[in-house]
């Protein structure tokens, strides 16, 4: 991990809300947490299912008992978490048998007020919503015979395109949600980054070049929000309108909103915190996920979360009363996308996508649903639901991606399982995460190059540069210092600073571009005029061994 590109560790921040979980519980687990002595792996036995593929390993000692000992020993461990890793706060809430076992709030909301977390403190959860938002069209098709997973987006979004005309005339809700279009991992977010909305952003998808269609797995966030989209579009609504209406309202998910003005509202929520350092988290930025609400832009309580992980728990019944469709939630909850897993090597096991959700197995065999969320400005969250123990549980932070959900949730599936620990988590998901704060560029952490040229005089470079898909890139000169300006109005903006000749520096901000991040501008020239410049940060799309998309090459047109 100490030798990744500046490249790999920001694809490392955006696809982890989503692949993180096959390690969670696909790894098992020693540190000591007190609890009965459990048995040996010796005298563990085999439990029965309907049939032999649904055979499991047996638990250490009755369900009840086992998930009882968890919960108990879970207030010691969130803590030590807290402390170990300076992560500010945390929510956390178990759902057993359909009833809410376990509820509760660590450490604070704001480290500059020192407000505590309590149950009712409201957290952004990331991608977490994805999962979410599956349920919300499921409930959609649930409600309407005419929608469905097949349905290609066209069908309610006649102006959407992709690069690919086949692509685009066939491409499902299914294909959507499952990350199998080919859209690439960050497509989307970078003008997200820029402030740009979803519409603008739908109406330029079809800049992006795409994978494989069908045959690749690109986790992509916007992929997943054009889905969503479609599917409030059938409705003749916003996706807020329509996650209200079939899902938050219906389960009384009272402070669960996709509205982040909504969020910022609530007196009682978690800010967010980055991570500046060893152990320490500050208050420095919000993080407005609109655009990508579907994908991104949920904000809840842990005990709102655990409402819906009942529901599902339950086989989409609410009360006793049918919720969602059974065949079409089974459907949501079944693997679609191949995650993970060594195809050169035989032993290598492999991981799983559904619809808006990680899909995967305990090693003890039984069936796992899941999701992580990240931002690195400042949220980490983890949902899991074992449907064989119908068990399942939330944790939500206030903290950048730090491995804490992810070792709360590990630590809480061992103890169930084993009743005690396998692996010691909070020393393996820490370092895990560890470089998730890491800045982005291709010159970052490096000093300009000894015997550098001299830049041109800065009026060579004023002008407007155009690029069809991240739209005009102005840049002004006062006394003596260049301003790039990008994104609605110009509202993005950054100094241009020397480094060599004519290749520019300057500093990305954003989710992807944590403090830190520095990346070259390359201008053109020819003969004594700047014809167009290059944005390497805004030129490639973040998975290892990607070559530039060229989205990030602009013209100048003034």
């Amino acid at each position: 991990m100490n030798g990744m590109s500046s490249t790999t560790k920001r694809l490392v921040r955006i696809v982890a809300v989503s692949m993180v979980v096959a390690l969670t519980l696909g790894i098992t687990a020693c540190t000591a947490v007190a609890a009965e002595e459990p048995s040996s792996s010796s005298e563990l036995a085999v439990a029965l299912g309907e049939a032999p593929n649904q055979d499991v390993v047996d638990l250490y000692t009755d369900r009840d008992t086992a998930v009882s000992k968890a919960v108990d020993a879970l207030p010691e461990f969130i803590e030590k978490a807290l402390e170990q890793t300076g992560v500010p706060g945390a929510s956390v809430a178990v759902v057993s048998n359909g009833e809410v076992v376990f509820e509760e709030g660590y450490g604070v909301r704001d480290v500059t007020t020192k407000e505590p977390v309590d149950v009712d403190t409201v957290f952004p959860i990331a991608s977490l919503s994805k999962p979410l938002s599956s349920s919300v069209v499921a409930k959609a098709i649930t409600d309407d015979a005419n929608l469905s997973w097949e349905d290609p987006v066209v069908k309610y979004l006649p102006a959407f395109a992709l690069s690919d005309p086949y692509v685009t005339e066939h491409g499902k809700i299914a294909d959507f949600f499952s990350h199998r279009t080919g859209i690439p991992t960050g497509g989307g977010d970078d003008l997200e980054d820029l402030g740009f909305d979803i519409d603008y952003i739908m109406a330029h998808m079809n800049q992006i070049p795409l994978a494989s269609f069908r045959d690749t797995y690109q986790y992509s966030n916007f992929g997943l929000t054009v889905g969503g989209e479609a599917v409030a579009a059938s409705r003749g609504q916003t996706w807020a309108q329509t996650a209200n209406e079939l899902l938050f309202e219906p389960l009384g998910m009272t402070s669960t909103t996709t509205v982040h003005d909504e969020y910022l509202a609530e007196d009682n929520r978690a800010a967010m915190h980055a991570r500046t350092g060893e152990g320490q988290y500050e208050q420095l930025f919000d993080r407005d996920a609109d655009a990508e609400a579907p994908a991104g832009g949920v904000a809840s309580t842990a005990g709102d979360i655990a409402k819906w992980m009942n529901m599902v728990l339950a086989n989409g019944e609410v009360d006793g009363t049918e919720f969602i469709d059974p065949p079409v939630l089974a459907k949501t909850y079944s693997a679609h996308s191949i995650t993970g897993g060594d195809a050169t090597n035989l032993t290598s096991r492999t991981s799983h996508y559904g619809f808006g959700t990680n899909v995967g197995a305990t090693v003890t065999g039984r069936v796992t649903i899941s999701h992580s969320g990240a931002f690195g400005w400042g949220a980490a969250t983890n949902a899991t639901m074992i449907p064989d123990l119908n068990l399942g549980i939330v944790v939500l932070t206030n903290g950048a991606p730090s491995g804490v959900p992810e070792a709360i949730v590990s630590e809480f599936v061992d103890l169930v399982q084993f009743g005690e620990e396998t692996r010691p988590w909070l020393d393996l998901w820490p370092a895990v995460f560890a470089h998730f704060s890491d800045p982005a560029g291709d010159l970052a952490g490096e000093a300009p190059p000894t015997g550098a040229a001299a830049a041109g005089p800065a009026g060579d470079y004023v002008g407007t540069y155009t690029s069809p898909y991240f739209g005009n890139f102005i840049v002004t000169e006062e006394n003596g210092t260049l301003t790039g300006a990008l994104g609605p109005e110009g509202g993005y903006t950054f100094e241009i600073d020397p480094w060599d000749g004519d290749t520019l520096s300057f500093v990305p901000t954003g989710e992807n571009a944590l403090p830190g991040s520095l990346s070259s501008a390359v201008f053109v020239r020819d003969g004594e005029q700047i014809t167009g410049v290059t944005l390497t940060f805004f030129n490639t799309f973040p998975a290892p061994g990607q070559e530039p998309n060229g989205l990030g090459v602009f013209t100048r047109t003034g």
